[in-house]
C-alpha cells in the first residue's frame, strides 16, 4: 500500500490524503472543504482506479473557478501513480509550498 498526500490548488480542500493499491485508490480524504460533499466522495470512489478516477472527475469545476475538488482528486491520483513509481517525485505544488 502506497500513501500520498496531495496539497491542492485554488480549491476550498488544503490537502488530498489517498492510498495506492497498485492503481486501486482507497482511503481518500479530503482536509477543508465542502463537508458532506467531501464525505461522499471518497465512499463512492472507493476502490475505483486511478484511470476511472480521473476519467470520471477531471475537468469538473466548481461555480467560477475552473477547478474542483474533483477536479484536484483526479490530478491527485496521477500524481500519486507517478510518485509511487518514483519515491524522488514532487508534485509542482509541493516544490511551490517549499519557496
Amino acid at each position: 500500500m502506497f500513501h500520498f498526500d496531495y496539497l491542492t490548488e485554488n480549491t476550498c480542500s488544503k490537502l488530498i490524503s489517498l492510498d495506492l493499491d497498485g492503481d486501486i485508490v482507497k482511503n481518500i480524504r479530503f482536509v477543508g472543504g465542502c463537508d458532506g460533499n467531501l464525505k461522499a466522495i471518497p465512499v463512492l470512489l472507493d476502490g475505483w482506479s486511478a484511470d476511472q478516477i480521473e476519467r470520471k472527475l477531471t475537468g469538473i469545476v466548481c461555480g467560477c473557478r475552473g477547478i474542483s475538488c474533483s477536479d484536484q482528486l483526479a490530478k491527485a491520483v496521477r500524481a500519486a501513480l507517478i510518485a509511487s513509481k518514483n519515491p524522488n517525485y514532487r508534485s509542482p505544488l509541493e516544490e511551490d509550498a517549499d519557496d
